[in-house]
């Protein structure tokens, strides 16, 4: 289970600058503007040698009572009760000041371990520009800079130090696929998930997840065994704010996470959001297989349809991958043909690609399609093997591969998905450039 990394401070302090460093993206909007970040940002980190999800959250006023600063608190405050670590921002060109402090307070409070990051210490002594925060009692300050990367590397190795690595659960095999149902509140995943159980259902019970109430429920449907991942509904340990859903991202990321296959649940009743898109993004940033179910078909016109499909092209274009079932949960209208996408999915994202028909289909590609030159020199192909599953992942071995374009890497994800019929799951490129050894040498 990747651990979960929340980054919380006051505005203005570079928490969105140091969530884009540690997932090498640019998915938060940063500018030197207080307040920015309104709502949580989710990642998967990219720095280090281990896997974590980080958060990203808005300015953090803990007494704040009233206004959006009411509510952008709340938002930390739900990341805060999910996060497995925190790491507490502070300016070290400002100094400390009184709202640290309060956040501070609230930290201690928070029963999880935290890390005081001083940002923005480029160019400076790190004694002086940690001197006044060892006043906050979190421990000893750890100078960066999220802008230029500096001690950003040091700081997740010791953040991660304490998480122990990742172990393949032992009962998975025999489970079965475990597939993640997934989407926004109220689109109709508990619903789902009782069709699924309620129909020609053997074994059914159900098991205390791994973390944070997640529930994985084995099952068996037409004499094969599965685990159900269910997010539906879930709420957190501890208080529950009124004003705050009780879907969970954290959960819903980490479910994902643990699955072969995600059932992303949407509404049709409802327009398509960017919060299913974002979900949409994660799955495929993950390499999971997926197959996306658009519930309360039966509840719109064909005028709501057609608008529902239209939507579904322009905002989830990019998972063109998977396959696409309209459905009345609540009825059970069409959950089977979900079952059979789910396990033709899994099938895609297990197969083994043999070598010698890898390489074939990479010459085949290269023969309709080279790869564009770099200055001088054109990307030479030599092979392809297998390299994983979940997803599957094909290695191609060559020369001066680090020259070879995303547009082209796409059109080779396409030949190998189309020529092994992997419908359901995304396929990933790795390149192994081979070294001169002559390079170095008069």
């Amino acid at each position: 289970m990747k651990p979960t990394i929340v980054l919380v401070g006051r505005p203005n302090v570079g928490k969105s600058t140091l969530f884009n460093r540690l997932t090498r993206t640019r998915d938060a909007l940063v500018a030197d503007q207080p307040g920015l970040t309104r709502d949580r940002h989710y990642g998967i980190g990219r720095v280090g040698d281990r896997d974590y999800l980080v958060v990203d959250t808005a300015g953090f006023d803990p007494v704040a009572k009233a206004g959006i600063m009411h509510e952008m608190a709340r938002q930390a405050e739900q990341a805060i009760a999910e996060a497995d670590v925190l790491l507490f921002l502070v300016d070290g060109r400002a100094g400390l000041t009184p709202h640290d402090e309060q956040i501070a307070a609230r930290l201690r409070r928070a029963g999880r371990p935290v890390h005081l990051v001083v940002n923005k210490a480029e160019g400076m002594e790190r004694s002086i520009v940690s001197a006044d925060f060892h006043a906050l009692g979190l421990g000893a300050p750890l100078p960066v800079s999220a802008a230029h990367g500096d001690g950003i590397k040091q700081l997740v190795d010791l953040v991660l130090a304490d998480f122990p690595l990742d172990e393949e659960p032992e009962e998975a095999e025999d489970r079965g696929p475990r597939i993640a149902i997934v989407g926004r509140p109220n689109v109709g995943k508990s619903t789902l998930v009782n069709s699924l159980l309620g129909e020609e259902r053997v074994i059914a019970f159900d098991m205390p997840g791994t973390t944070r109430d997640a529930i994985a429920i084995p099952f068996e449907r037409e004499g094969r065994n599965y685990t159900l991942i269910d997010t539906a509904g879930l709420r957190r340990r501890g208080k529950i704010f009124e004003a705050i859903e009780k879907f969970s991202v954290i959960k819903t990321l980490q479910a994902i996470e643990q699955c072969n296959v995600v059932v992303l649940v949407l509404d049709a009743s409802q327009d398509i959001s960017d919060q299913d898109a974002h979900i949409a993004g994660f799955i495929l940033d993950s390499g999971r297989a997926l197959v996306v179910a658009v519930n309360k078909w039966d509840s719109v016109d064909d005028y709501r349809r057609e608008l529902i499909k239209r939507a579904i092209e322009h905002k989830l274009g990019f998972l063109s991958f998977a396959r696409f079932h309209y459905i009345s949960a609540l009825k059970g209208a069409g959950v089977a043909a979900v079952m059979k996408s789910v396990d033709s999915a899994y099938a895609a994202a297990m197969v083994n690609l043999p070598t010698p028909r890898l390489t074939r289909t990479l010459q085949a590609a290269l023969a309709k399609q080279a790869p564009p030159r770099s200055g001088m020199f054109r990307p030479k192909m030599r092979y392809a093997h297998q390299g994983g599953n979940n997803p599957p992942v094909v290695v191609i071995h060559g020369a001066a591969l680090d020259q070879v374009p995303a547009s082209y890497v796409r059109f080779l994800e396409r030949t190998f998905m189309e020529a092994f019929k992997l419908q359901g799951t995304p396929l990933r490129i790795q390149f192994r450039t081979s070294h001169n050894p002559y390079i170095g040498k008069d």
